[in-house]
């Protein structure tokens, strides 16, 4: 799995994973994500728009993420999941513990949230 970050903004990160995000992929995020939190707070946006499969490990990274981001006094929201994608966090109710947002761009400012 490729990742790419991007820092449009001060306090502003945007990961860009592609591919699958599964067990054998979803460590690797999930290292990305603490990084980032370790370094302050921040407001992150997973774009998931390239993840074209995710399983219980890569739901498990983002959780991780999330959680070493909120420690450190920062968000992470989502953008453009794709349906596989969507579905899953919808079945685990994973959709209302991330704001999911239909852009990278409404992530970033927090726009209207996608209807769970």
């Amino acid at each position: 799995m490729k990742i790419e970050i991007e820092h449009p903004q001060p306090g502003r990160v945007i990961v860009r994973p592609q591919g699958r995000l599964d067990a054998d992929t979803a460590q690797g995020l999930k290292e990305q994500l603490q990084e980032i939190a370790q370094a302050g707070p921040e407001s992150v946006v997973v774009d998931m728009q390239a993840v074209d499969f995710i399983d219980s490990s890569g739901l498990s990274a983002l959780v991780s993420g999330l959680k070493a981001l909120r420690q450190h006094g920062g968000t992470l929201n989502l953008s453009k999941p794709q349906t596989q994608a969507l579905t899953a966090l919808r079945l685990t109710l994973l959709d209302r513990v991330f704001p999911i947002f239909p852009s990278v761009e409404e992530a970033l400012s927090e726009g209207d949230l996608l209807a769970p």
